[in-house]
């Protein structure tokens, strides 16, 4: 099966009256593939695994054509119409039907919609931007953001630099790096244009992470199970700083130097028990899991791996656990 959305909708259009669009044909014929049990991801995961059964993965693919669309609406307006994005989707969604492990015991939908979101998000970057700001600098500038309007709040103005950079301790150098990505990529003869020409700013290539549905909580539980079992495995006092540091236990997340003053350790120590705590669990994965579904020599992972600001959250993707 091509998971192409041309080709899908061509083939749908052959035997459409041709009054309806041609994404409403599409939507109707991938509404004719039914849902899959947790038992049979497992199945068919193992099928692909095992003897790169093409009947499995085409089933795998189809039965999971209206997750892509669902995680493509929340990405419409920015610059890209639907089918273009579900298109990009579908092939984040090939991706992962590829590096699905059912012996991880987490539901497809887990594993998948990291794939297709980074599809959706890449393809967005790529044809929207005149001047390219790599994935990594994308994540800091949205955390930017939400340190600055949650300063704002609290002060009843801007905050200065210096504020900033104490907040999301950083360096004052970094932080003034990602204001000026900021200032660059608004300017008007850069920024870029959706369907109707108008600009589009960056808060529309850019995820409100404050925002979440049902769906999006369940598939953070699901996550934050299989950690809580892997953190089983490291030492009492790995896992209490990888706790405090990302807020595994539903607390704030903290940063490097809240973390040394509340276990009465250095800032630098606390760092280094995080940098070989994250190694040791992603060593536990890789031995559970093929090897080259995690490529950590992709520089947003070591960009974001080694920055000393408060993280949002730990993921756990195709490039191992790491701060998000």
């Amino acid at each position: 099966m091509s998971t192409s959305f041309g080709s899908s909708v061509s083939r749908a259009n052959g035997a459409s009256s041709g009054v309806k669009s041609s994404l409403q044909t599409y939507l109707q014929e991938i509404n004719r593939y039914p849902l899959l049990t947790a038992e049979e991801e497992r199945e068919l995961g193992w099928r692909i695994i095992n003897d790169q059964c093409p009947e499995a993965r085409d089933r795998m693919i189809k039965s999971n054509l209206r997750l892509v669309v669902a995680i493509a609406k929340k990405y419409s307006n920015r610059g890209l119409a639907l089918t273009d994005l579900i298109e990009e989707g579908n092939i984040g969604l090939m991706r992962a039907v590829e590096g699905f492990d059912p012996a991880q015991g987490a539901r497809f939908s887990t594993y998948g919609s990291w794939w297709i979101k980074q599809g959706i998000k890449r393809a967005l970057m790529n044809a929207n931007q005149p001047i390219h700001i790599p994935a990594y600098m994308v994540e800091l500038i949205a955390k930017w953001k939400m340190h600055s309007r949650k300063l704002s709040a609290e002060l009843g103005h801007e905050p200065s630099m210096e504020q900033l950079a104490e907040s999301m301790d950083l360096p004052l150098k970094k932080v003034q790096i990602i204001k000026r990505a900021v200032k660059v990529f608004n300017a008007p003869n850069q920024a870029p244009r959706d369907m109707d020409g108008e600009a589009v700013g960056l808060d529309g290539l850019i995820a409100d992470y404050r925002i979440s549905t049902p769906e999006d909580r369940s598939l953070r539980e699901e996550e934050l199970g299989i950690l809580r079992r892997l953190m089983e495995t490291i030492d009492d006092r790995e896992a209490e700083i990888l706790r405090l540091r990302f807020g595994l236990d539903g607390s704030e997340p903290l940063t490097l130097k809240e973390i040394a003053s509340e276990v009465g350790i250095s800032r630098e120590r606390v760092r280094q028990i995080i940098e070989e705590s994250l190694e040791r669990l992603n060593e536990r994965l890789n031995d559970a899991k093929p090897s080259r579904f995690f490529r950590r020599d992709e520089p947003a992972f070591e960009e974001i791996h080694t920055e000393e600001q408060r993280p949002t959250s730990l993921r756990h993707d195709d490039r191992g656990i790491r701060a998000g």
